[in-house]
């Protein structure tokens, strides 16, 4: 059985309570991060969303890990600001369930200095409905929920846009909102918490949800969304974070490798089917 470590509402508070330390000057300097040179030797803990990001990273803790001399725990996490916020206060040692777009705005935002370590995996998002079987049943009156962080609704806004149902300003980006929606067609909008909007299918005629939240929820992007995003030129790939001054942290490398294996890639294609797809070319 594997033993996954959930984060507890002390450790919530602490991580909290470091970062606020943090943003009032106590230790912002990057270069402040641990030696990784005495750390080689102590389990690699990393943070991650339960649904597709614990799972790959438990795969290769109980397949690939131990082969590799890695010590590996995994955290998960059910929010989209703790696990960067506990990676920048050394509460863990990396992430793995965010994209670019969001960590560049939460660094901005939150004065962090996260960065990427390697790409894994593409979640694409999608527009889900209980009630309509296809986009074309969307009408004017009917409200569409869509995620409220910063990137994610932007993302959902411009899968909206490329299927019609709105239209945005021209040359608007990631970071699109609902005021740069120039015409909405009638439909209404309620934005939500990402991790919160499948629970709202019910109580709306459609919803954008994230992939990892739409397989928890039982649903699968391939074959339950009405549209679903392109994975060729995606720019949100998913991948392993740390603190700038830890990317050569022996145990990050290895973890590293590992995520980009040939066994990973199968785990993946064969696991979700065209729900999560690998976002690197393992050679086979």
């Amino acid at each position: 059985m594997r033993k996954n470590i959930k984060l507890t509402a002390g450790i919530a508070a602490t991580a909290a309570l470091a970062l606020g330390l943090t943003a009032c000057g106590t230790s912002s300097d990057p270069s402040s991060s641990k030696d990784a040179a005495g750390s080689a030797d102590k389990p690699l803990v990393v943070a991650a969303s339960p649904t597709p990001h614990a799972d790959i990273l438990n795969f290769v803790k109980d397949n690939l890990a131990e082969k590799a001399g890695l010590k590996l725990e995994v955290k998960e996490f059910t929010d989209y600001v703790l696990p960067n916020t506990a990676t920048e206060t050394g509460q863990v040692d990396a992430n793995f369930f965010q994209h670019k777009p969001y960590l560049d705005d939460f660094n901005k935002k939150n004065n962090t200095h996260i960065v990427p370590v390697v790409n894994v995996h593409l979640e694409p998002l999608g527009l889900y409905s209980k009630s309509l079987k296809s986009v074309k049943d969307i009408k004017p009156g009917q409200t569409v929920a869509v995620p409220n962080d910063t990137t994610n609704e932007g993302r959902a806004l411009h899968l909206l846009a490329e299927n019609g149902l709105i239209t945005l300003k021209d040359g608007v980006g990631t970071d699109a909102k609902l005021s740069d929606i120039t015409d909405k067609k009638g439909l209404e909008f309620k934005e939500l918490e990402a991790a919160t909007v499948p629970r709202a299918l019910n109580d709306v005629d459609a919803a954008v949800i994230n992939g990892n939240y739409a397989i928890e929820a039982k649903l699968s992007p391939s074959k339950d969304s009405l549209v679903l995003e392109k994975a060729e030129g995606n720019p949100y790939a998913n991948f392993l974070a740390v603190k700038a001054g830890n990317e050569k942290d022996a145990r990050v490398q290895k973890l590293a490798k590992l995520l980009n294996s040939p066994e990973v890639k199968k785990y993946i294609e064969d696991t979700y089917k065209g729900s999560v797809i690998p976002a690197f070319g393992a050679a086979k």
